[in-house]
């Protein structure tokens, strides 16, 4: 099975570009960071300008599934935060699947990998990754951003790739049931589903130094000053 991205070097190279330009261009007004709708409209920038054609957007709907379709295929976005600054480890928040499996009905896990495959109309997860300034007073200390676009089946985010077994806790009464399903480990990475968290979908993403080489499509590190606001800017413009 093919796992590569499937794109020009012509075109990532203008992805690199534009990424560090919108980048910029964002953190010259805002001082929050890059994620979730934000992300979107981000990333469709860049892939305009890069010469993609856009025919939807789900404009920050947050309904599972693709988030842009375009010209070279449907992408679900995600941003995330590294938790350390090797800049290699996140987690996504994914699919609620209370559909297949609760805490009344822990369900079998052919079905819900049957169920996680089926929502996937995407081709490509396309993730912001961030490590953030924590010390906004240090102006030498800058936001770390990295722009990460993994196939869809690639054996990292498809839960196929795992062995499953039944998450075990205790309830008021003391006794062992079921609150979830979790994997095991590989290379560092995971998934799991937690019943108390609407049957929610979590991966544990480990990236080590081949696919960061493989997938991570620009890096850019920027600081949060801001020099612009939105009635300068439309000053500017009027």
């Amino acid at each position: 099975m093919n796992h590569s991205l499937s794109l020009s070097t012509e075109l990532i190279k203008n992805f690199t570009i534009y990424f560090e330009k919108c980048v910029r261009g964002y953190h010259l007004i805002n001082k929050n960071p890059i994620k979730e709708s934000i992300w979107e409209s981000i990333n469709t920038q860049i892939l305009i300008y890069s010469g993609c054609t856009i025919l939807s957007e789900s404009n920050g709907s947050h309904l599972p599934g693709s988030d842009i379709s375009s010209s070279i295929g449907n992408f679900s976005n995600k941003s995330v935060k590294y938790t350390e600054k090797t800049y290699s480890k996140f987690k996504i928040s994914s699919y609620r699947l209370t559909t297949v499996c609760s805490s009344s009905n822990p369900g079998n896990i052919i079905d819900i990998i049957a169920e996680i495959d089926k929502r996937k109309n995407f081709e490509y997860y396309s993730i912001i990754a961030r490590y953030e300034n924590t010390n906004p007073t240090n102006i030498n200390e800058k936001n770390h951003y990295d722009w990460i676009i993994i196939p869809s089946n690639h054996p990292l985010v498809n839960p196929s790739s795992y062995i499953w077994s039944p998450t075990i806790g205790k309830n008021g009464k003391n006794k062992d049931i079921q609150i979830g399903w979790e994997t095991n480990i590989i290379n560092g990475s995971s998934m799991k589903i937690c019943f108390s968290m609407s049957s929610q979908l979590w991966l544990s993403i480990n990236l080590d130094t081949e696919f960061k080489e493989k997938y991570i499509i620009s890096t850019t590190q920027t600081n949060i000053q801001p020099i612009m606001d939105y009635i300068k800017l439309s000053d500017i413009y009027n």
